[in-house]
């Protein structure tokens, strides 16, 4: 059998991968969406979107405030984003991080008067969007020739300053050849803008066309990456570019000793993989059918650690029996039947399946023979671990066992140790919890030797964080309604979990109420919802207020209360100048001594206790300094009588001036 090799970094690189998943997010999230463009150069994809609403648009005509626009990972130029705000549309920008870096450098040394080279194609989405950035003299150059003739044009004639980038995709072979030379020439910076993964899946694909006697690059004929990769094999040897494994129809395989497949940054893994599994299946030459060989096979003969299928004919509680073609009778005990200690053997198989088992005891006197079903597992098991720890890819299983450390999950009959630190479960909790629960995890740890693996949730949920913290600062709007988590309670505050970012609502912006502690509000774990009171995106900061203003008690009390009115106030403190009445939560009205009583007062208690209900009059209201007087002599006395000597009027002022001042800041505008 022709042995066929896929290139490491074949498939989605991270830009793309990331546009893809916003796309189906999108489409899950919102009506109305729209790709600027194919999101990627891929049919399938872009096809697999449009069925789940995601429609392609060339231009802005006709985008309202009810549409979604996604920006794909090229990038757009500024006058994009400007008529997409113009437009009110939602938008989701997809760009790749290193296109927007490009964007950055390019923005920044135009300003500066640079002239600007671009090495790519002009007419590639992504170039268009980076040449937007420039606000001066900018040219796109195909190759070193075209980069020289600029150079001396510019730096030698006018003496201009230069920097030189490049689109992500562009051949890294002439680009070494562009820095060599313009290295040469005084007054060019060149940026290095190539992105590592275009680099890597660029030289492993000439590695292999350089080995092999067959090349197929995988990935979308209007792909420029995939047409790159196209060329540079197609140097050293047959090389053919498919969309999908229909296209391998047309080829001639028949002198290929060895083949190998590479593939663009926007082709589906699923899509690589049905490529390499036809290719393998039209590079196996059938076996001729041997007559002699078929009568040997019924009487074949087996020893221990040999792998063999078998037919399940009886499925019982402690065990299965196994038709494997010959003349003993196949066991298969519980124990060797999975990994997962806690399923029966008829959740694993059923009568009449074809499994694939491995001799484990062989008993002629008694014609019995051992199987076990849980090592052919285990060795799939491992090879899936394997791939997932080249490819970084996420795995998930079944907690089966807590032990002392950790806990073990089986993942694809393999059983995977999961230390305590790394399940992401708080040290003084119970591991208990964990047990027959499905996770997710990543695998940190493979030794082939032992066929061991060390796992880790947390790095998993860590992943899930960035992802949402990322999208987050990416989608946040200042003003904007959230519900989160409450995490944990300070002094100072709350924080709020509100999408992988803790924002911090501050005392202040708790409650209107008065309080001496936030935990009287909100309680850890409580889901709340909260507003964006700020961002600041250099640090990672977000501010939020808990507190509704429409229950600002200061539009309440102004709204149902009066000067003259008469109110019912609780005492809720007692002062040497006098007593505080609450009228309504939050606002604490002051009954000054010299309005307690018709007559003298010179201990307040005497007349007022805490949590006693009065009757009194308002008799000043100050909005702006939000202050309230209240008197209950006023409801004793005729008015005319309750004037006051102008030194107790006096005495009554600087009281209240003094009760201002001594009030206690809220803790949270004090802390940080």
């Amino acid at each position: 059998m022709a042995e066929v090799t896929v290139a490491k970094t074949a498939g989605f690189c991270f830009g793309v991968d990331r546009a893809v998943k916003l796309s189906y997010e999108a489409a899950e999230r919102y009506d109305n969406v729209y790709t600027l463009g194919p999101i990627i150069h891929n049919p399938d994809v872009v096809k697999d979107l449009e069925s789940r609403g995601v429609r392609v648009i060339e231009d802005l005509d006709g985008v309202t405030e009810r549409d979604t626009v996604i920006i794909r990972s090229h990038g757009v130029g500024p006058d994009v984003y400007r008529r997409l705000m113009e437009s009110g549309a939602r938008v989701v920008d997809a760009t790749c991080p290193y296109v927007k870096k490009i964007h950055q450098i390019v923005a920044e040394r135009s300003k500066a008067g640079n002239l600007i080279l671009i090495a790519g194609d002009p007419e590639h989405p992504e170039v268009k969007g980076i040449v937007g950035y420039a606000e001066n003299e900018c040219h796109v150059f195909a190759d070193a020739e075209e980069m020289m003739i600029l150079l001396r044009k510019n730096c030698e004639k006018f003496k201009k300053s230069v920097a030189i980038l490049s689109q992500t995709t562009y051949n890294v072979s002439k680009w070494e050849d562009c820095k060599s030379l313009a290295a040469n020439v005084p007054g060019v910076t060149v940026y290095n803008t190539v992105c590592a993964a275009t680099s890597r899946r660029q030289s492993e694909a000439r590695a292999l066309s350089l080995q092999n006697d067959v090349m197929v690059i995988v990935g979308g004929c209007n792909s420029s990456n995939t047409k790159k990769l196209y060329d540079i094999c197609s140097e050293n040897t047959r090389c053919y570019l498919v969309e999908n494994a229909e296209g391998l129809s047309d080829i001639d395989f028949s002198h290929a000793g060895s083949a190998a497949i590479s593939a663009g940054a926007s082709t589906p893994a699923y899509i690589i993989k049905e490529v390499q599994k036809t290719m393998t299946e039209i590079l196996t030459k059938e076996e001729e059918f041997n007559f002699e060989e078929a009568i040997e096979q019924t009487f074949k003969k087996i020893y221990t650690g040999k792998r063999v299928s078998g037919i399940v004919t009886a499925v019982n509680p402690t065990e299965v029996i196994v038709d494997i073609g010959t003349k003993q009778t196949g066991y298969i005990p519980q124990a060797e039947l999975s990994s997962d200690p806690n399923v029966k053997p008829s959740d694993v198989v059923a009568v009449g399946d074809e499994i694939d088992v491995i001799v484990t005891k062989i008993n002629d006197v008694e014609g019995i023979v051992y199987l076990s079903k849980k090592q052919v597992d285990a060795q799939k098991g491992f090879d899936d671990l394997k791939k997932a720890v080249e490819d970084g890819s996420t795995v998930s299983g079944v907690v089966t066992n807590v032990i002392k450390g950790g806990i073990i999950v089986v993942v694809s009959g393999m059983r995977v140790f999961v230390p305590a630190s790394q399940t992401g479960v708080r040290a003084d909790a119970n591991l208990e919890t964990l047990l027959k629960q499905t996770v997710n995890l990543k695998i940190i740890e493979l030794n082939e030797q032992r066929k061991r693996a060390v796992g880790s949730i947390r790095r998993v949920a860590a992943e899930e964080r960035a992802a949402k913290r990322a999208a987050f600062f990416e989608n946040a709007v200042i003003g904007s309604t959230v519900v989160g988590e409450v995490k944990s309670i300070t002094d100072y505050g709350v924080f709020v979990d509100v999408g992988g970012v803790d924002g911090l609502v501050r005392k202040a912006d708790l409650t209107w109420a008065r309080i001496r502690h936030p935990s009287e509000v909100v309680s850890v774990g409580d889901h709340i919802e909260v507003t964006i009171k700020d961002i600041d995106h250099e640090s990672g900061k977000v501010s939020l207020v808990y507190k509704k203003q429409s229950d600002n008690p200061w539009d309440i009390f102004k709204a149902n209360y009066e000067l003259g009115q008469v109110v019912e106030a609780k005492i809720v403190s007692i002062t040497n100048f006098g007593a505080f009445a609450q009228i309504i939560p939050g606002i604490d009205g002051l009954i000054h001594i010299s309005q307690i009583a018709d007559q003298r007062v010179n201990n307040v208690a005497d007349f007022l206790s805490v949590g006693e209900t009065v009757q009194a009059k308002i008799t000043e209201c100050d909005f702006e300094k939000k202050r309230v007087s209240l008197s209950i002599r006023a409801l004793l006395t005729p008015a005319e009588q309750t004037e006051e000597p102008a030194a107790a009027e006096a005495e009554a002022e600087a009281a209240e001036e003094a009760s201002a001042e001594t009030e206690e800041a809220p803790a949270g505008e004090a802390a940080e």
